[in-house]
Formats: structure tokens, C-alpha cells, sequence
């Protein structure tokens, strides 16, 4: 691989500016009022604020009217208004900008002093006016700076905060002759200036306007008299890189370096038509489906023909069929065919070779091109950035040198390789941008993404091949190169970021308070004392993050039933579900075991090729951690789920190398074992061992005649309530040995690549999961069907029917069943909301396990529980698993993947009631 030699400060250079003119000055004629200024006047403080009244009266004193002054102002950029105390400054600002982009020196002052006048509080004033501003541009929002900024020392401080934060500083002067303004100041009674200040100011004005351009402002605009400020339109103009309005698709091509016999192969493969001139050379290209293509630069140097990549990018670019940003080749063509001086190397000799053979007109028409390419471009509503060498998150649609250095030439580490070649530094495995970055520059063998970034120069000039990237399908086509056109200086390994994540995780991704954006559930707040949890569990007990792709949500149960006898029952679902409008649902079997995920893999080299970690898969719990302790029973299971996917075709139906399931893992005492022994036996065994002693006791009462006999039947009702807790608990457990005993009972596949199958109908998944539960080996199966009933809330007999299975379910000693929308994600209700996922409906004799033997003597005081934060916390969950699911399918970085992961992990550390 090579690199050029040329260092990033040549992107600096005269004409290097970001496509916009380096000084763009707009002014008048002199106001016909002389200028009065004495040669010297005493120093006094900066009276900045301007006459608020009759300002709108500027034309109505006899001056002729003008013809309307568009002045253009970039959309993001630092408006500096100039102009002296009672010039109508404010007034301008008032009637041109939003009143909350407009930041006033007067207010800033009454901010800090209680009153706008008081000059002795400017400094800290004006301390406190560039903190707002510069929060403003940071936030890439248009601002505009009221005050006099007649000084050059002033000035020199937004022009500094405009730079910090590569926005354009534009200035607005308002040229208004001296007596117009002392003659307002006179009729503001909160503002009696001294006779010098106005005076001071116009001289300080008036040096200022010789200068504006050289004190670094990109637009200067001056308004001479009243009545050009009156006649004065502001013109927001968007910047040169925002083509958010462009949405595609797109096909980007990665760098050409003259391989025009490549490119016209490359754009064949991608569907577009060629149109060639009488010579048969190649003008154009065009998609039938109306597709873009984006060229990432370096189109130029090295290779065979630069001439006909010119000639073909040219015309598709001015038929509106593509758009391309410069590479630093251009950069150094152009600038050397503008007669600037630059060193002839890195190919450049052949680009000027072949362009000598070309006509001056077909040379012009080059130089113009290239002199108007812009740095970066903005697509897709500010999802997708075109550029040559990477660009970080805060450079994105911005404008200055800084940035068009970065794009043009990335950044280096200040070291040189042992082929005397820069170091490149590795911005894009700490890229965090929610933007899909697009680039070039630095050959790679392989284009492959890294942290929602991908680097598409794969060398073709060097005899790799030449790629692109369909957008938004983030499919990559590629040919390979007809011939090495040139010998590399460094050989084609890379010194970019060659691996799916680069550095996959950081705490500054989890820590803290965070807010995560969902596509089905807006933003969900994560707290900071969450995260600090899921933290802990994660750096402790958590499996390899690489392969925790997704954690199952919480759910919440139906709602209390009034039923006499019950806390729980299905006729509360069926209400709620068909209150929000959806018709079917179906009721699924509740497993008598624990939540469990599996990914399992056809292979470890599918594994590790979209999780960078071999292996046959993993078992994981709701918060995490390993499911079973023991690696080869884990590899047993997963080699049965495996088998039996592979004998249902589903790996091939799914067109995936790997499988997301969510599941029951049973015996519960499989993973509760302890939670058995400590709580629930403990129950049983104490209750066991006294209760027959106190009926014995309260029997030999009765015999001698003592009235016991209602405290004997709240006693044998315990009793009995104690023994149907134990029966309850039992159920759930069974011993195991190896397989033999374990049972697993999927209920939906997840994911898949590509795919995420989650928001597909239950029915869909219950069809997968069948075939695969059938696949399993007859002689000795592990995994177990789940059972389900498709109701009709709508229609009675169908919800009885239901309610009579739930019983049935019940009554066998099963925990109960979940009811879901058939339709799995659905939007209900005159809002739009999302619906609950799913609700539990727990058996009478499973909810003694959740709330004591006896709980049935307590109906009416658990009736009282307080559903509404369960609920929350499962809609939250839910959506951020959608979320996790939908960024594993787009194949994005394990960073964001993991991002609502962990938010799921940190929303189970909410207090909430455990038993619900």
C-alpha cells in the first residue's frame, strides 16, 4: 500500500478553501453625511446597545428608496453584526432572525448585573455571551452576535470561536452616519451616552472596514445609510455539503486512480448504462432505476487512462447522474494546473503526461471541476457522509480549512512507517457517529465495515481491485484489477482499520446517565445509578460481549382480576388486548423453566464471521451470564440445536450461517437449584415440621373441651395451603444428568443474518420452531414443543375456549400461558402507541410459589399492586431489543448492538416488585 507524501497542511493552501469564495465582500457607496470623527478621542466604555425606537423609520427622512439587498448567510455559520451604539443593530437582528438565534451583549449584561447598562459588568457580560455562542455553533446552529464589534479585539473572539468550531464568521455592517445615531441615543432615557463615545466608535468603524476580510471573515456585508438597512433581505443559504434532501440510492465508488477500463466494468456490474461520444469514449452513465453514483475522489494519477475517468465522473456529475467529492490528488492537480507549485510525484507525472494530449478546452473544463469539488458531502437526511480520507463526527457538514484538511488527507500519528510513509491515525475504531462514514484513501485488501464506517480503496491501481458500496442495501461489488498499472511503495496491508469493530467497546459507550434512540419507542433514559449496575454485572458476570447480541425484555402480567378466588386470569388479557384493537392473539404455553437465549452457529467460522469469536454459540440468562457453568454441556446442547436446524433446513430457509432463539431452558432447578434449597424447601420443610405439631396441639384442646375450633381450621387450611406450595415448586423440578433430563422448548427465532425475524407473526415463528422441534433426535429429544391457542377477542366462544385451555393448562399443574398480539409488533389505541408485547397469566397454584403459600387469604390486599411500571419497563425493553436486533441485522458495530443491550440490562436494575 502508498500513501502520498504530501502533507495534510497542503489541503491549506490559497484556493483550498471549502468551495465558497476565500472573502466575499458586499458594499455601497459611501453615506453622502461627512464624517465628523476627531483625530483623537478619550477611551471610555464600549456603550454596544442600540436605540430600540424608530428604527423601522430609517427611509422616511427624505433619503430615496432603494432596491431590496439580499444578503446571503450560510444556514450554520456566526453572524457578527458591526456597527455603532444607536446603528439599529438590534432592531436588524430583531426583524431578520429567530429572537433565540440572536445573542445580545445588553442581555448578557442584564444577565450578570441586573441591568443592562451597567458597563462595569462587561467583561464578565461578554464572558458569558461567547459560552452561549459557542455552545450554539457547537450544536450547529445559525448565530448571530448583537453587539458593536467595532473593535478589532472583539471581533478577533468570535472569528476565534467560528474557527474552534469550523463554522463560516460572517459580518454585517451597518454603516449609519453619526448623527443619525446620536440623534436616537437622545431619545433613549436609560442611555445618555457621553458626546465622545459616538464619535469613537465611527473612527474605530471606519479603520475596521479596510480589514475585515484579512481578520478572517468569509462573507462581509455593509450597509451604507438608513435606507439600504431597510431595504436589507437576509438570504439563508444551505451549506455546500448539505445534500441531506438527497436520499438515494446510491452507489459509492471507492478510489479510480485512472483505471477507466475498471470503472466502466465496475459501473456495468451495478446496472448502469454507458454513453459514449463519436470516438466511442465514454460521457456518461445512467441507472435505469434512477440510482446515483458517489465517487469518494482520487480519481486521478497513476494509472492508465486519468483522461477518461475525468471525462466520464465529469459528464455523469454535470448530467446529474453522480456526485463526487475531491481526493487529495485533485487536490494537487488542480492546484498545480492553476500554476501553483507542488512536487511532481505519487503518479502525478502520468495525470500530466495524459492531460498534455487533451485539447485546453477539455483541460479547462477540468480545472473547473476540480477548483468546485466539495470537501464532504451530507446524504440521506444526515445518515450517510461521503468523503476522500474519513471524517470524525464534529467535522460532519462543517466548513473550514481544519475540516477540508481532515477530509482530504485524514489525520497521522506524526510517525513514519520503514517505508518512510506517514502513519495513519486510526479515527474510525473510535468512531461513535450515528452517520455511515464513506471513504477512500488508504488502500485495504478487503473493504469491511468498522464502527459505521467502511473504507472502500481496495487498491486498484495496485492490482487489488476497484469496489463499491450499494446504499443503503450495504452490499459491496467489486472487480478486480486488469493488470498492477503501478508498483506500490508499501505492500497492500493495511495500516486502516482492518477488522469488523476496531475497538469494540468502551465505558464512555455505557457509563453515565444515556439516552438511547429506538425506531418503535423514541428515546429511552437509561439513569446514571442504572448503568453504574449493569455495569458490574456485565464486567463480572457477563459472557464474551461479542456474542450478547440481544437480552430479553421483562413482562409484565395481565391485569388483577376481580374473580372471586383469583389474582390472575385470561379474560383480563383478552380486554386489554381487544381495548387496543387488536383482534387476534395468540396464547402460548408457559414452560416450567428459566428464560434462556441461544445463538447457535452452522459453524465456527459463521460465528466468527459476524461475531469475531469461534465457537459453536452460546446460552445465555436474561441478565447475561453463562446459562449453564459447564462448557461441554453447553456444547452438547447446542450441537442438538444445531442438528435438528440443520435436518430442518432452516439455516438454508433463512439464508443464515447462524441462529437467534428465544427459549425455556428447563428444569427450573437447573439454574435455581440454590434458590430451591434456600427458599422454597427451606418454606416447605419449616411448614412440614411444625404445622402437624400445632394440630396435634390444637386436637388435644378440643378434647378438653376448649373452643378451637375456628383457630383449627385456619390452621388445617394452612396446612394444606403449605402442601400445595411444596406440590407447586416440585413440578419444576426434576434431576438431570448430562442431557438426559434437560429439555429445551424455543418459542422464537430471533435473528438471523440479515434478518431481524422478530417483528414477523407468532404463527411464522411457532412454524420454525415446530419443524425444528420435529428434527430433534426421536431417540433421545431435548428440545420440547410449545403449545398454543389462536383467540378471537371479538368473539365469545373463542375467548371461553381460551380460558378453558388456560384452565386445563392449570389444573395439569402447568404455570400458565402468555398472550401475545398475532401479529407480534403492533400499534394500538387513538395514539398510536406500542402495544404490550405479551402478558403472563399465572396459575392459582403457581402464584403460591410467587406470593406465599397462603396468599389466597389475601386477595383483596394484592389486588392493590401497582402494574403501571411493569408495564413501562417491559414496552421499554421490548423496543430496546427490537432496537439491538435491527442494528445486528444491519450489520452494524458491536458498540451499537450493544448499546440497548446494556440499556435493557441497566432498566432491570429499576425497583419494581419482583413478583410481578
Amino acid at each position: 500500500m502508498t500513501t502520498d507524501a504530501a502533507q495534510p497542511a497542503e489541503a491549506a493552501q490559497p484556493g483550498n478553501a471549502e468551495a465558497v469564495p476565500e472573502t466575499e465582500i458586499v458594499t455601497a457607496p459611501p453615506a453622502t453625511t461627512p464624517d465628523t470623527v476627531p483625530d483623537t478621542v478619550p477611551a471610555d466604555a464600549d456603550a454596544d446597545a442600540d436605540a430600540d425606537a424608530d428604527a423601522d423609520a430609517d427611509a422616511d427622512a427624505g433619503t430615496p428608496a432603494h432596491e431590496p439587498r439580499r444578503l446571503p448567510v450560510t444556514d450554520v455559520s456566526l453572524v457578527v453584526l458591526i456597527g455603532t451604539t444607536g446603528a439599529g443593530k438590534s432592531s436588524f437582528a430583531r426583524r431578520h432572525f429567530r429572537p433565540t438565534e440572536v445573542v445580545s451583549s445588553d442581555f448578557c449584561r442584564g444577565l450578570v448585573a441586573d441591568d443592562e447598562n451597567d458597563q462595569s459588568a462587561s467583561a464578565d457580560a461578554f464572558d458569558v455571551l461567547h459560552y452561549i455562542v459557542g455552545k450554539r455553533l457547537a450544536a450547529g446552529r445559525l448565530t448571530v452576535v448583537d453587539a458593536t464589534n467595532v473593535q478589532q479585539e472583539a471581533r478577533k473572539q468570535l472569528v476565534a470561536l467560528a474557527r474552534e468550531h469550523d463554522v463560516l464568521p460572517i459580518a454585517i455592517v451597518l454603516d449609519i452616519p453619526p448623527a443619525v445615531c446620536a440623534e436616537r441615543n437622545r431619545h433613549r432615557p436609560d442611555r445618555q451616552l457621553p458626546p465622545h463615545v459616538i464619535p469613537r466608535q465611527q473612527r474605530e468603524l471606519r479603520r475596521s472596514l479596510r480589514g475585515l476580510e484579512r481578520e478572517g471573515f468569509r462573507k462581509v456585508h455593509i450597509l451604507r445609510g438608513e435606507a439600504e438597512v431597510a431595504a436589507a433581505e437576509i438570504v439563508t443559504e444551505k451549506r455546500y455539503n448539505d445534500l441531506r434532501h438527497l436520499t438515494g440510492p446510491f452507489d459509492i465508488v471507492g478510489d479510480i486512480h485512472g483505471c477507466r477500463s475498471e470503472l466502466e466494468t465496475l459501473l456495468g456490474r451495478l446496472g448502469y448504462t454507458l454513453t459514449r461520444d463519436d470516438q466511442g469514449r465514454p460521457v456518461d452513465a445512467v441507472h435505469p432505476e434512477g440510482r446515483t453514483a458517489v465517487f469518494v475522489g482520487d480519481l486521478v494519477d497513476r494509472g492508465p487512462d486519468t483522461p477518461g475517468v475525468l471525462r466520464l465522473v465529469m459528464g455523469m456529475v454535470r448530467a446529474g447522474h453522480a456526485i463526487c467529492v475531491p481526493g487529495n490528488h485533485e487536490n494537487k492537480l488542480g492546484r498545480h494546473m492553476a500554476g501553483r507549485k507542488v512536487t511532481v510525484s505519487h503518479g502525478l507525472q502520468e495525470s500530466l503526461d495524459q492531460l498534455a494530449a487533451e485539447p485546453e478546452e477539455f483541460r479547462a473544463e477540468v480545472r473547473a471541476f476540480m477548483r468546485d469539488l466539495v470537501s464532504h458531502y451530507l446524504l440521506d437526511g444526515g445518515g450517510l457522509v461521503v468523503c476522500h480520507a474519513g471524517l470524525p463526527e464534529k467535522y460532519h457538514g462543517r466548513n473550514s480549512g481544519r475540516v477540508r484538511s481532515h477530509a482530504l488527507y485524514g489525520d497521522t500519528t506524526g510517525e513514519t512507517d520503514e517505508y518512510g510513509l506517514p502513519v495513519r491515525y486510526p479515527w474510525a475504531e473510535e468512531y461513535r457517529g450515528k452517520a455511515l462514514v464513506v471513504y477512500g484513501h488508504t488502500p485495504v485488501p478487503v473493504a469491511s465495515f468498522v464502527n459505521n464506517t467502511i473504507c472502500l480503496d481496495t487498491g486498484c491501481v495496485f492490482g487489488g481491485s476497484l469496489t463499491a458500496l450499494r446504499y443503503p442495501e450495504r452490499e459491496l461489488v467489486g472487480v478486480p484489477a486488469e493488470q498492477e498499472w503501478y508498483a506500490p511503495v508499501r505492500p497492500m496491508h493495511t495500516d486502516a482499520p482492518g477488522s469488523r469493530e476496531g475497538r469494540p467497546l468502551d465505558l464512555g459507550d455505557v457509563a453515565g446517565r444515556r439516552i438511547v434512540e429506538t425506531a418503535h419507542h423514541g428515546r429511552v433514559s437509561i439513569r446514571e445509578e442504572n448503568a453504574a449496575a449493569a455495569l458490574e454485572v456485565m464486567s463480572r458476570f457477563a459472557l464474551d460481549p461479542r456474542l450478547l447480541s440481544y437480552l430479553p425484555p421483562t413482562m409484565a402480567p395481565c391485569a388483577t382480576s376481580r374473580r372471586e378466588g383469583y389474582l390472575e386470569h385470561p379474560e383480563e388479557a383478552f380486554l386489554a388486548y381487544a381495548h387496543d384493537g387488536v383482534r387476534q392473539v395468540v396464547c402460548e404455553e408457559k414452560h416450567m423453566g428459566s428464560r434462556a437465549v441461544v445463538l447457535v452457529a452452522r459453524d465456527d467460522a459463521a460465528l466468527e464471521k459476524r461475531f469475531d469469536l469461534a465457537g459453536p454459540g452460546a446460552i445465555w440468562t436474561r441478565t447475561g451470564r453463562a446459562f449453564l457453568g459447564d462448557e461441554e454441556l453447553t456444547a452438547a446442547v447446542l450441537d442438538r440445536v444445531r442438528a435438528a436446524a440443520e435436518r430442518a433446513g432452516l439455516f438454508d430457509e433463512l439464508e443464515t450461517g447462524w441462529l437467534l432463539l428465544d427459549a425455556e431452558l428447563m428444569p427450573w432447578s437447573l439454574k435455581a437449584a440454590e434458590l430451591l434449597r434456600r427458599q422454597y424447601a427451606a418454606v416447605g420443610a419449616a411448614a412440614g415440621a411444625a404445622l402437624p405439631q400445632v394440630l396435634a396441639a390444637l386436637e388435644l384442646a378440643a378434647g378438653r373441651g376448649l373452643e378451637v375450633a375456628e383457630l383449627t381450621a385456619q390452621q388445617r387450611q394452612r396446612a394444606a395451603d403449605a402442601e400445595a406450595f411444596t406440590a407447586a415448586y416440585r413440578r419444576y423440578c426434576w434431576p438431570t444428568e448430562g442431557l438426559s433430563g434437560i429439555r429445551l422448548a424455543p418459542f422464537q427465532v430471533l435473528a438471523a443474518e440479515g434478518a431481524n425475524l422478530a417483528v414477523r407473526p407468532h404463527d411464522e415463528h411457532l412454524g420454525w420452531i415446530d419443524r425444528l422441534v420435529d428434527a430433534d433426535d426421536p431417540a433421545a429429544p431435548i428440545l420440547r414443543r410449545t403449545g398454543r391457542l389462536v383467540v378471537d377477542t371479538a368473539d365469545e366462544a373463542s375467548v371461553a375456549a381460551g380460558v378453558a385451555w388456560w384452565e386445563e393448562l392449570t389444573a395439569a399443574g402447568g404455570e400458565g400461558m402468555v398472550v401475545k398480539p398475532l401479529a407480534s409488533l403492533v400499534r394500538g389505541g387513538a395514539d398510536g402507541r406500542l402495544v404490550q408485547p405479551g402478558v403472563k397469566v399465572r396459575g392459582r397454584e403457581y402464584l403460591r410459589i410467587i406470593y406465599g403459600p397462603d396468599y389466597t387469604q389475601y386477595l383483596d390486599q394484592l389486588r392493590q399492586r401497582f402494574l403501571g411500571h411493569k408495564r413501562s419497563l417491559a414496552l421499554r425493553e421490548y423496543a430496546l431489543g427490537l432496537e439491538a436486533l435491527d442494528r445486528l441485522a444491519a450489520g452494524e458495530p458491536l458498540w451499537r448492538v450493544h448499546e440497548p443491550v446494556f440499556a435493557v440490562l441497566a432498566l432491570e436494575s429499576e425497583p419494581v416488585d419482583p413478583r410481578l
